[in-house]
């Protein structure tokens, strides 16, 4: 499966950049145990961040932010098949969470609900 591993990135960090930075490796954490598992891991931010960069994108929550990243993540869900919702408070991953449910993709909450993964 195409999984997408939701969680805070900007959430809760005053968009302090090593904050944001730290909240990404959080969320890539989980991309290797799912590889193993057979899946391909995929964080909005991975497509968000080159995009909005390459568009001028230069100061975090501008309004060329909000143009890029929530609309990444739900043309994302269009191809995922399932999400993975990391802990911690994140409008943005209970947004993805809101779709992928919307769409009637599976939600995992912990990495070992995912099939394949620890076996």
């Amino acid at each position: 499966m195409l999984i997408l591993i939701a969680g805070p990135y900007r959430s809760g960090t005053g968009d302090d950049p090593q904050k944001m930075a730290d909240n990404l490796r959080r969320l890539e954490q989980a991309s290797w145990p799912l590889f193993q598992a057979g899946h391909v891991p995929m964080i909005g931010e991975w497509v968000a961040l080159p995009v909005w960069r390459s568009a001028g994108g230069t100061t975090l929550g501008d309004e060329l932010y909000d143009r890029i990243f929530y609309p990444a993540a739900e043309r994302l869900l269009a191809i995922c098949d399932a999400v993975l919702r990391l802990p911690g408070e994140s409008k943005g991953a209970d947004n993805d969470v809101r779709i992928a449910k919307e769409r009637g993709l599976p939600v995992y909450h912990r990495l070992e609900d995912v099939p394949g993964v620890g076996s």
